[in-house]
């Protein structure tokens, strides 16, 4: 990575988050002064989209180093097979991560954190409500609009924060590889403050901060993640017009009281394997390739 400054990693990280903060401050600014753009959560969704995450991300990168197109990983098109890997794990994976889920939101807190809990619940309720309200469609028309904003420009956004921004400057310091894609998917987690599906999606960002580590292609995770979320908002609609049954999906891999979780434990074993074959596969591949 040919750096344009020597900044320290905590500077770096700073300025990135002032980036942030201010194109947040401007996306709810222009939310609140242009109330006739319509949509009023999805406008909000989108510029934040855009304005607290695509442009600060790239702005900071800009700065810091001299190709941020490439240090980010975006100059690099995804291979047939590194998207037909996304494809199959995201399907094999349903089992366990639905099981993860179940195991997340059943846990509680100690009783002298009892106060700590409840608010945890509520901001989880608060989420899930304007979950619902995003997820109520009824048409074709507002189903792509949906998809666009929830399942790809989220996608895009996040991985451009998350994997292209912030994950490839912590590798550009001591922190060694693993260390940061863990720290990373742990704050990629937290920042959607939604604690009972936190660890679901500290493993969820795991997985995409292991595929632009072995792939070199930011492509590779935002697909990964278009998919996750797009998958979500058209079984929504399938669900709300009454063509599958309500949460189709989110009941696999879950035992009935008292068995053995069978499928969710094959489930993770194959996506194990998977991940291990794809990694000592796109690692050869790339061997030869000089960042």
């Amino acid at each position: 990575m040919e750096r344009r400054t020597n900044m320290k990693l905590s500077t770096r990280m700073i300025v990135l988050l002032c980036f942030m903060g201010a194109g947040l401050i401007v996306a709810s600014v222009t939310a609140i002064v242009l109330p006739h753009l319509g949509q009023g959560m999805l406008t909000m969704l989108t510029l934040q989209d855009i304005l607290a995450f695509i442009i600060p991300a790239i702005a900071a990168m800009a700065v810091f180093y001299r190709r941020p197109w490439h240090t980010m990983c975006l100059d690099r098109a995804p291979s047939a097979l590194s998207l037909l890997v996304v494809v199959i794990f995201f399907f094999i994976s349903i089992p366990a991560m639905n099981w993860l889920v179940h195991a997340n939101e059943s846990m509680s807190l100690p009783s002298w954190l009892s106060g700590v809990e409840q608010w945890m619940r509520l901001a989880e309720d608060q989420a899930a409500d304007k979950t619902e309200q995003l997820l109520d469609i009824h048409t074709i028309g507002e189903l792509l609009l949906v998809v666009l904003v929830v399942g790809f420009m989220a996608g895009l956004s996040e991985e451009i924060l998350f994997r292209g921004a912030m994950l490839r400057t912590m590798q550009d310091s001591r922190l060694g590889t693993h260390a940061t894609v863990w720290i990373v998917a742990i704050i990629f987690s937290a920042i959607h403050l939604q604690f009972y599906g936190f660890i679901p999606r500290v493993v969820l960002g795991l997985w995409l901060g292991y595929l632009v580590v072995w792939t070199h292609s930011l492509w590779v995770p935002i697909i990964a993640h278009t998919l996750n979320n797009s998958t979500v908002v058209v079984f929504s609609y399938l669900s709300n017009k009454g063509i599958v049954p309500e949460h189709y999906g989110d009941n696999i891999g879950l035992p009935a009281d008292g068995s053995l979780p069978w499928l969710a434990m094959l489930s993770f074993v194959a996506c194990i394997a998977l991940a291990v074959w794809a990694h000592r596969h796109f690692t050869h591949c790339d061997a030869t390739r000089d960042d």
